[in-house]
Order: C-alpha cells, then sequence, then structure tokens
C-alpha cells in the first residue's frame, strides 16, 4: 500500500519565500553616489549638491559655527598618535585665541580672555552638583580645584567639600566602633559637627546596626552617650527607628521589623526610649498574632524583658498573660509554640542570658539619662531633608557656635595646652635656682589589663594548638614586652595544673622553650623555685601535675639541676605538700632516666654544693630524716653517702672535739699565765655570769661545758646561776642515775636573740641545754668517753 506522503517533505510557501532575494535596504537613495563620497577626492562644490541631500548624510554636517572669541580654523598637525595628534593642536589654537585677544578691536581696545579661576571653580561647582561626581579628573588637578574653591569658606563648593568630608568621617568612625574602643570613638564622634551632620550620623548608624544586629548594644550605647550632650540628635535617631517599624510592619517586612525592633529594644535599655514604646510594640504584635508577629514579639521581649520587668512589672506580666493565651489558643505553627516556651524559660532564669545592659556599656550615669517619650501613635517628623547637602548662609557662625559646644563637651585642650606653657614660663626662674626640671606624671595603670591581655593571649594559643610544636611556633610570634617573660612560663604551669591528669603536651612545650634561648632556661628556674616555695596552696591534683612537668624538664635537661638547692630535706624546713611534690618529681625522672642515672647525676661533684640541702650531712638527725624519706619513696640508692658519714660521725666528733679540747688548753694556759688567780676568778664568774645575757668567750664558756660532768639531780638545777653548781670541779665519770640526764651538760644559757635550740637527735623529747649547744657548734662539745649511743648505730635508721 504505498504510503501518503509526509507533510514535512512537502514543498512550503513559507520556505520558497525565506529563500528569495532579500531586497536592497533604502532603495530611494542614489546607489552610485555613496560609493562615489567615500572616495578620497576634493570634497564637491556646495552649490553642485542637491537642494535636499540624503537623509544619510545629515551625519557628516558640519557642526555650528563657533564665537567670534574662538571663530579660527582649528590647526592640522599630521601624527600617527591621535591623542598627541588633538593635545597639539588644542595647544596651538590655544596659542592662535591668545594672539587673536592681544590685538587691539575696531574701538581701540584690548579684549580679555576670561579668568582660569572662574572657571576652575564654575568646573569644580558643576563636578560636584552632579550626582554620579562627573568626568575622571587626575588626582593633582582635583586637589588644585579643591584649594581653589577652599579659598572662600563661604561658598557652596566649600560647604559641599566639607559635608562630603564630614559624612565620610561619621561612617568610618560608626563602623570601627565596638565594646573596647567606643570611649575612644565618641570624643571622635563629638569632634565633627553633629548638630549639623544630625541626619547623616542616624543615617548611618540605622545601616550599620540593620547589617550587624549583634554589635545592636554597643550603637545603643554610643546613641545614649550622645543623647546626654546632643538630645536632638538622639532624638532623631529613635523618631527615624520608630517611624521605619511602622512603615515595616504595614509593608509585612519581617527582617527590617526585627532589626528595627532591636534597636528599639537597647535604646529602652539604655534610657533613651521610654518604656511605653516597647509596650506598645508588644501589644501591636500580640493583638492578631501571626507567625511573624509572634517571632518579632519573642525576640523583642527576649531583648527588653529584664528592663521591662525592673521598671513596669505589672505590664510585664500582662504581656507574658497574652503569650500564654496565644499558646494555649494553639492558632500559631509548632516553631512559634516553641519559641513561647522557651521565652517563659528565660524568664524563669530570669534573662540570665539576655542582660539589659552589657557589661562594658554601661557608661552614662542615671542623672545624666535624658529619656524621650516618643509612642506610636505620635505624628513624627522624619526630616529626610537632613540627608542632604544645603548650603547654609550662615556656615561661618554656625561652625563656631559647634565649636564652642565642643569645648564645653570635651574641654578645651587649647586653653590646657597654654596654660601648661604659661605655668611652665613663670617656673622657669625657680627651675633655673633649683636646677632641676619637673618630670610630668605619666599615668599609670594599676589594673594591670595589659598584663591581663596577655595571659588571655597565651591561653587561648595554647588551648587552641593542635599539638606542642604549633603551640610553640605560635607562642613565638606573641609581642612579649621585655621582663615579662616569666608570665608566659607560668601560664604554661597554670595550663598544665588545671588539667585532670598530666599531659606531657606541656611538659614538651617547656622544654622547647627552655633549648631555644637562656632567657626561657632562666624564666623557668625562676618559676621552680616559687612554686616550690608556694606549694603549699595547690591541691594534689594541681601539685602532682606540677611536680611531674619540672621533673620532665628536670630529666631532659631543659633547666639546671642546680634548681635543687632549693630544697632542703629536713623535718623543720619541709611541709607534707613539698615532700610530696618532691616525691612525684623524683619519680617522673626516675621515669624517665632510671633509678642508677639519677643516683650518678646526683654524685656529680660539680653540683654536689646544690645538692646539700637535699643530702644533709651537718647533722646526723637531719642526715636520718634525709635517709628515711628517699627510702620510704623507692630511692634509697641516692642515700648510699649519708649512710656511709651517719656510720663514721662518731669518728669523726670524736676527732674535732680533740681538736677544739688542745686549741682550749692552749689559750687556757697562756690566760693563765698571765693573769693572777683572784683575777681568773673574777674573770671566770664575770664570764659566767655575762653568758646569760650573751655570748661569753667560746673558750671559757666550753672549758666549763667540758669540767661539769656529774649532772645535777633537778632538771631545772642545770640552769641555775648559783656559784656553787658551776665552780664545783667535780671530774667523777661515775654513770649518772637517770639515763636522759647522762648528756646533761650546763651551757650558759640563750639570749634571746640567738635562734631557738634544736631538737634531739636520739629521742622525741625536750631538748636539753646541750643538745642546743651541740647544734650550734656541730656536735663538737661531745666528750670521747661518752659517745652518743644513737650515732654508732645506723642500723636504727
Amino acid at each position: 500500500m504505498p504510503r501518503s506522503p509526509s507533510p514535512s517533505r512537502s514543498p512550503s510557501p513559507r520556505r520558497s519565500y525565506t529563500r528569495s532575494p532579500s531586497p536592497r535596504p533604502r532603495s530611494d537613495t542614489v546607489d552610485d553616489a555613496p560609493i562615489s563620497k567615500r572616495k578620497r577626492s576634493p570634497s564637491p562644490n556646495p552649490r553642485d549638491r542637491p537642494a535636499s541631500p540624503p537623509t544619510r548624510r545629515r551625519r557628516s554636517q558640519s557642526p555650528p559655527r563657533r564665537p567670534a572669541s574662538q571663530a579660527l580654523d582649528a590647526p592640522r598637525v599630521n601624527d600617527v598618535d591621535p591623542a598627541r595628534r588633538r593635545a597639539r593642536e588644542q595647544a596651538l589654537l590655544e596659542k592662535e585665541i591668545n594672539r587673536e585677544l592681544a590685538k587691539p578691536n575696531d574701538d581701540g581696545t584690548v579684549a580679555t580672555r576670561p579668568n582660569a579661576d572662574d572657571a576652575a571653580k564654575a568646573e569644580f561647582a558643576k563636578l560636584l552638583g552632579s550626582r554620579s561626581g562627573g568626568a575622571y579628573i587626575p588626582p593633582a588637578r582635583l586637589r588644585a580645584m579643591q584649594a581653589e574653591a577652599a579659598k572662600d569658606k563661604k561658598s557652596a563648593e566649600y560647604q559641599r567639600m566639607s559635608w562630603d568630608a564630614l559624612k565620610k568621617s561619621i561612617n568610618g568612625l560608626i563602623n570601627k566602633v565596638n565594646v573596647a574602643n567606643i570611649k575612644h570613638v565618641v570624643p571622635e564622634l563629638f569632634g565633627e559637627n553633629l548638630i549639623r551632620g544630625k541626619g547623616l550620623f542616624a543615617r548611618s548608624i540605622m545601616r550599620a546596626q540593620a547589617s550587624s544586629l549583634p554589635f545592636t548594644p554597643v550603637f545603643a550605647a554610643l546613641v545614649a552617650i550622645i543623647n546626654t550632650k546632643l538630645p536632638q540628635v538622639g532624638e532623631l535617631v529613635l523618631i527615624r527607628l520608630i517611624s521605619q517599624f511602622r512603615r515595616a510592619y504595614k509593608r509585612n517586612d519581617k527582617l527590617v521589623c526585627h532589626a528595627t525592633s532591636t534597636f528599639i529594644a537597647h535604646l529602652c535599655n539604655q534610657y533613651v526610649a521610654h518604656e511605653i514604646v516597647a509596650l506598645q510594640i508588644l501589644l501591636l504584635c500580640l493583638d492578631r498574632p501571626t507567625d511573624d508577629s509572634i517571632e518579632i514579639a519573642v525576640g523583642f521581649m527576649r531583648e527588653v524583658g529584664l528592663f521591662l520587668s525592673e521598671v513596669s512589672p505589672k505590664a510585664n506580666n500582662t504581656v507574658f498573660e497574652r503569650f500564654r493565651a496565644v499558646l494555649h489558643e494553639g492558632e500559631i505553627s509548632k516553631r512559634c509554640q516553641y519559641m513561647i516556651e522557651v521565652l517563659f524559660q528565660v524568664r524563669k532564669d530570669k534573662f540570665m542570658d539576655n542582660p539589659s545592659v552589657p557589661e562594658g556599656l554601661d557608661l552614662v550615669e542615671e542623672d545624666e539619662q535624658i529619656t524621650h517619650k516618643i509612642t506610636l501613635d505620635d505624628e513624627l517628623k522624619v526630616l529626610e531633608s537632613l540627608n542632604l547637602f544645603k548650603a547654609d548662609p550662615n556656615f561661618l557662625q554656625n561652625e563656631e557656635r559647634y565649636a564652642e559646644i565642643k569645648r564645653e563637651i570635651l574641654g578645651d585642650s587649647d586653653d590646657e595646652e597654654s596654660g601648661e606653657s604659661g605655668s611652665d614660663e613663670s617656673g622657669s626662674e625657680e627651675d633655673d635656682e633649683d636646677d632641676v626640671a619637673p618630670e610630668k606624671q605619666g599615668i599609670q595603670d594599676m589594673t594591670e589589663t595589659n598584663l591581663i591581655n596577655l595571659r588571655r593571649t597565651i591561653y587561648l594559643t595554647i588551648m587552641n594548638s593542635l599539638n606542642y610544636e604549633e603551640a610553640v611556633h605560635k607562642l613565638m610570634k606573641i609581642n612579649i614586652p621585655e621582663g615579662r617573660e616569666i608570665e608566659l612560663c607560668n601560664m604554661i604551669v597554670e595550663c598544665c595544673s588545671q588539667e585532670r591528669a598530666y599531659s606531657n603536651f606541656y611538659g614538651l612545650i617547656g622544654e622547647r622553650f627552655c633549648k631555644l634561648n637562656r632567657v626561657w632556661t632562666d624564666s623557668f628556674q625562676e618559676a621552680f623555685e616559687k612554686y616550690y616555695d608556694t606549694i603549699h596552696r595547690y591541691e594534689t591534683n594541681k601539685l602532682r601535675n606540677i611536680a611531674r612537668f619540672f621533673g620532665h624538664l628536670l630529666a631532659s635537661d631543659a633547666i639546671s639541676w642546680a634548681v635543687l638547692q632549693v630544697v632542703h630535706m629536713n623535718e623543720d624546713e619541709t611541709t607534707s605538700s613539698s615532700r610530696i611534690f618532691v616525691k612525684i618529681m623524683l619519680q617522673e625522672m626516675v621515669e624517665e632516666l632510671g633509678v642508677n642515672k639519677v643516683a650518678e647525676r646526683f654524685r656529680i661533684p660539680d653540683f654536689r654544693p646544690a645538692f646539700a640541702g637535699m643530702f644533709p650531712m651537718d647533722n646526723p638527725k637531719n642526715t636520718r630524716f634525709s635517709i628515711n624519706y628517699f627510702t620510704s619513696i623507692g630511692m634509697g640508692k641516692v642515700t648510699e653517702d649519708m649512710r656511709e658519714y651517719l656510720q663514721n660521725a662518731p669518728k669523726l666528733l670524736a676527732a674535732q672535739h680533740a681538736a677544739l679540747a688542745a686549741e682550749e688548753s692552749s689559750s687556757d694556759s697562756s690566760d693563765s699565765s698571765s693573769s693572777s688567780d683572784s683575777s681568773d676568778s673574777d674573770s671566770d664568774s664575770d664570764s659566767y655570769s655575762s653568758s646569760s645575757s650573751g655570748y661569753s668567750r667560746r673558750s671559757r664558756r666550753r672549758r666549763y661545758s667540758s669540767e661539769s660532768r656529774s649532772p645535777p639531780r633537778r632538771r631545772r638545777d642545770s640552769y641555775s646561776r648559783s656559784p656553787s653548781y658551776s665552780r664545783s670541779p667535780s671530774y667523777s665519770r661515775s654513770p649518772p642515775r637517770r639515763r636522759r640526764d647522762s648528756y646533761s651538760r650546763s651551757p650558759p644559757p640563750r639570749s634571746p636573740r640567738s635562734p631557738p635550740p634544736r631538737r634531739s637527735t636520739g629521742r622525741g623529747r625536750s631538748p636539753s641545754p646541750s643538745r642546743s649547744e651541740e647544734a650550734e657548734g656541730q656536735l663538737h662539745a661531745v666528750p670521747q668517753s661518752a659517745p652518743e649511743e644513737g650515732l654508732a648505730s645506723p642500723e636504727a635508721v
């Protein structure tokens, strides 16, 4: 069955029409005339031209005639560069014009050229009047035009320049304000003419607040400060905010409503706006609740709720009752219902996270606050014309008036400087007489704000580092003032102490710093002495972390072991905290180095003087205490030298006693040969009696202490001043009746300035006078025939 031809294959008259040649455009014109005219032949005579030339030739018609002063043929210059050709032609034309103007007219007068200054002013005025700024002008020429216009300060051009400068200054100051620098920005703002530019200020601060809502409290505080001195500026800002809120509410613009209401809320917190405005906004949003209006009302209430609860609690309760009713009605979305529930929880927490005035922004005194009672129903004059430039016929007078207002607000710095110079001149004569120039007293910050900021920076840097190398790299970039290096060491130790368990991260940071520069080594050594002296103030966990930190520094040789000279291991100079600190520090060192290596380090001869306090060998009592301590913490290997000393102590003491006895006998023989018996007895009695108030001669005192061997029956008799007991030359060596009296030798009584006697080495009972003398004289008065039993038995340790 034959197929019918496809409609697409059938010839279409439309396609055949498109293939037909297109008609020639503008067929009514002459065909050959344009082509012949484009040749570079001399132009035909104007008389031969047709009466009605073609429309296409109208574009090439000559420009209108120039004025008489410029009716000169433009000189032609042959140059390849078009711009340079035009410049040369313009220069030649100006020369021709000047030459023609110099020629006298028919009446004998000479034509003058227009003033160049007037032309520059006219051109500058034209540029200022244009909205886009006009064409591009080179900076040098623009400065010249501005300088020319600034000669006349009453001119509109100069006022326009000052207006533009005022607008840029206000915008810049508002954009850079924050909590830290608001005290410095306010004087700069008062330095500008805010009365003339109050419209600019209001517009700029509203735009800045809408673009950065978190800074709304800062902008509100800035408006509150300016409102105390210039209330008309604060009133204009509030009027424009209320007008903008009403306009945005009618247009259902939620973003603008939210931004504007937030600004109004903080102005209420700063007592710039009255609480009636806040209540009207809340009632307006809750009258016919929608999702958007509830969202705006909740956000507004979170900002102004604490203020309303303090100023008008009844109205605040009414608003919350309305919120509860809207929540129970259930006509809003679940999201808005949750927002209301969160609002009630915020109220229950007393707006803890939403203070009315944040910290650092309460800058206005109560007696200086000016509140504007403007409501939503008032007829408001927005004064939009203040945003535009308008020439002021009394410009200079108004500027002088504002200068006086500025001096009243900020104080006259010029007068102060002149007063200071005058006082300097008047006091120059006195300075010449005394030849002493008084120095200015600088302001000293006793709050240590810079130190707190430095510690905060160090802490945040450490906490934000992933490893110790990154932390050291960041900490080295911090600009630490000279002499404050110890603060970095203290912050590293404090951060380490705050951890639940010791982290080697801090030890590696300290080690790297100590190996970078000697300054850090000295700082960490100074920190070790400080923390050892105050270790009793820290809790056990902090104490453990600090001890392990310094143990790592000692084990890695980051700091010198000579810092251990501050450790004195005896019963009198240690506390439980310091003993725990030393124990944990040594255990950390043993864990990293081993017991044998630590013991070898302690035996290095160069460090022996530094370890004399840890391993005392001056008093058997301290030696026993140190031996017992190191043995109990598992480091008995470091006590070998002390045990050896304790075993040889009786022999050493006997040798010392023999040497002292020989010295005393020689001194006694010389004294007896030089004096008579009577004078000798008198001097003996005088020396013994004077020993109660001070130290007598050591030879006399030791003589009597070595001769009186028989102890008295009563202990209190050993301090008796009776000469019958002290002068009895009894040489009996029979053992005493009581054991505790076996070592009793009657020394001269101590003076009130002498140090307290140490406890006895053999037992924990109250010390006898002989014990104190032994401690002071390093046990040099022990007799040869009766050595102490405890000194000869180191096994008791």
